[in-house]
């Protein structure tokens, strides 16, 4: 099992990701999301030039906000700093697309936009459209080292739709849930992706990585889920569950999938998002999100809702029985993102109680 961290993308906190591999994580994700963080790149830039082992990648990339030709280079970019332990984590855009009123992009336009950066960053010639208009396109001047493609850049996709996973499959080195899934939803998903890989007649990869984006509380002896520390460490995920399954909802026009032990707060997340103003709404469902826990949202982070968000919380001894029955399962990484104000903190408590133990 491999233990990444995942940080709000706050340009002069950089040192977060460097402090990251000094108590032992593997990987860290900057998340990409114009509108609410910082710039990922230039923030992976001053990581990657001041660590030497973590590997470092976007958490994720945004589709709908960048060519592809763009997205290629600029981690191809970073590879120049970090090369062979950079990665590129990208998905279709539930935050970056949202919290400006637009859908994420759809799959098929996913599909074409992964073909092409896949071939970029592989080094080769490929077609490229845009704007109704196809042209073959290359990086030029390899040899010169503006970019690095000789060391590999992995592709981790976000996927949890059935459309995104074989996407997946056809396209990706990797895998990211939003979320820790049930054993046998991971299970299902993962046999998407294989389906996704075939329908292309590609030989799924053995060193097919799968991680998932989730958050962690390493609690004490005898702290319930309702202390004021656990709230604080957890809140700012789980109230961004409930940020994503308002935007489900809206999607699919029901709200069926919520579970029957968190449909009162669920009743009363919309009632506050609906006393919302309409046309500004999709800011303010977004506020903090993954950041910090809005105020007038600590009301909904109930012990039931910690538990329906899935994350690694409880005693040592059961949060590594988790993961060993994740791992069991195929599980490659457990990614934690933890609100600003507690990440060191956070970080910290996870790798001396969890991951020094497992």
């Amino acid at each position: 099992m491999k233990f990444g961290a995942m940080v709000a993308t706050k340009i002069d906190d950089w040192q977060l990701i460097q402090y990251a591999e000094s108590i032992g994580y593997d990987h860290a994700w900057v998340p990409d999301s114009q509108m609410i963080w910082s710039d990922c790149y230039s923030t992976m830039a001053l990581a990657a030039h001041h660590t030497s082992k973590i590997r470092i990648g976007t958490g994720v990339a945004i589709v709908g906000t960048r060519l592809a030709p763009v997205t290629a280079h600029s981690i191809a970019s970073i590879n120049r700093i970090a090369p062979g332990r950079v990665f590129l984590g990208i998905g279709t855009g539930h935050t970056a697309m949202r919290v400006m009123g637009f859908n994420p992009v759809k799959p098929k336009a996913f599909r074409e936009y992964l073909r092409v950066v896949r071939a970029l960053l592989h080094g080769e010639e490929v077609e490229y459209t845009l704007n109704g208009e196809t042209r073959p396109i290359q990086f030029l001047h390899q040899e010169l080292g503006f970019v690095n493609v000789a060391n590999p850049v992995p592709i981790y996709v976000a996927a949890n739709g059935p459309l995104a996973l074989k996407v997946a499959g056809a396209y990706g080195d990797g895998r990211i849930s939003a979320g820790g899934e049930p054993l046998a939803v991971f299970a299902n998903n993962l046999q998407a992706v294989r389906q996704g890989a075939e329908a292309v007649d590609r030989e799924f990869p053995q060193d097919f990585h799968t991680a998932a984006l989730t958050f962690a509380c390493v609690l004490k002896p005898g702290e319930a889920l309702t202390s004021d520390r656990v709230i604080d460490e957890v809140g700012s995920m789980v109230s961004a569950s409930l940020h994503f399954w308002y935007e489900i909802s809206l999607q699919r026009g029901d709200d069926e999938f919520i579970q029957p032990d968190i449909r009162d707060v669920w009743d009363q997340y919309l009632i506050h998002v609906n006393a919302q103003p309409s046309n500004r709404r999709h800011m303010t469902v977004h506020d903090g999100h993954c950041t910090y826990l809005q105020p007038e949202e600590r009301k909904f982070v109930t012990p039931e809702l910690i538990r329906a968000s899935g994350g690694l919380v409880g005693t040592p001894e059961e949060i590594i029985a988790m993961l060993h029955e994740q791992e069991a399962a195929g599980l490659k990484e457990v990614t934690l993102l933890p609100p600003m104000a507690c990440a060191r903190q956070n970080f910290r408590d996870f790798a001396q109680m969890i991951i020094e133990r497992y």
